[in-house]
């Protein structure tokens, strides 16, 4: 089912298959929609309810302004899940959707069996990253999103599948060229903001997962190894032949890995999680 739900003010589209709960909810990442979760989602299920939103500013969800802050798109998710009835589930964020997940732990845990950061970090932005961010923001507004597509997609892939995932490449695309350049500014913008999550994660007794690639040219192997050694309450799945998108490069060990998560967390819940004390 695929329907728009105006959500904390804002006319969003999601996807629904009705599954049994806990949910998976799939957060996609920037210049993404939900799309790029078509042959992912019937992996998950059955068994599984799955919702998958555009996040505001992306797909053909609204945008809001200048800036939407991963707190708002948080927000928008809440709605979104409250609106369609969802009590527990797990949030699957993958890069900026893992913005998202980190802010949505940090105000509605109790809603959470568990948090997948999907080839994403609980890491603020560092200087160098919001420099590039700003001029991708100001290629947007003199017209050259047309670079961002030809310059942005292969690079999420592992170099060993570029070649055989050269349709998907170009979908992701295409996708880049549909998408409102005030929505790519306003997530820019609100990706340069966001805070250290490290924090949260670390105090929080949601379980959580780690999923990360070898071949990732966004958080390389390095920085995923530093990371991993910041949470040790975490854990950790690598994907051995994928770059930043492994739901697309390897679909399959990707869904099993999230799908073992679910069934093993699904009736965790402590008092601290649910907010008591």
């Amino acid at each position: 089912m695929e329907k728009f739900i105006m959500a904390d003010g804002c006319a969003t589209r999601v996807r629904d298959n009705r599954g049994e709960e806990p949910a998976i909810v799939l957060l996609h990442g920037y210049l993404e929609s939900i799309e790029v979760w078509d042959e992912f989602i019937p992996l998950l299920s059955p068994p599984f309810r799955v919702v998958a939103p555009d996040l505001p500013g992306h797909g053909i969800s609204e945008v809001k302004g200048k800036v939407h802050s991963m707190e708002f798109e948080a927000d928008v998710v809440h709605s979104v899940l409250t609106g369609l009835g969802v009590k527990r589930c797990c949030v699957v964020g993958h890069s900026m959707g893992g913005y998202v997940a980190l802010e949505f732990l940090r105000k509605y845990p109790e809603m959470l069996s568990g948090i997948i950061l999907l080839h994403s970090t609980p890491n603020p932005d560092s200087e160098t990253k919001r420099e590039q961010r700003q001029r991708e923001i100001e290629l947007v507004e003199a017209g050259r999103k047309d670079l961002l597509a030809r310059m942005t997609p292969d690079k999420g892939f592992a170099a060993e599948n570029r070649s055989r995932m050269a349709g998907r490449i170009g979908e992701l695309a295409d996708q880049i060229l549909l998408t409102e350049d005030e929505g790519i500014t306003a997530l820019l913008r609100g990706m340069c903001g966001r805070a250290d999550a490290n924090g949260t994660l670390r105090d929080s007794p949601v379980p959580q997962l780690f999923i990360l690639g070898r071949g990732d040219e966004y958080i390389t192997a390095p920085v995923a190894e530093k990371m991993i050694a910041g949470h040790p309450q975490a854990r950790v799945a690598w994907m051995e032949h994928s770059g930043h998108m492994s739901f697309l490069e390897e679909p399959e060990k990707c869904a099993e890995i999230i799908r073992t998560f679910v069934r093993e967390t699904g009736g965790t819940r402590t008092d601290s999680a649910s907010g008591q004390k």
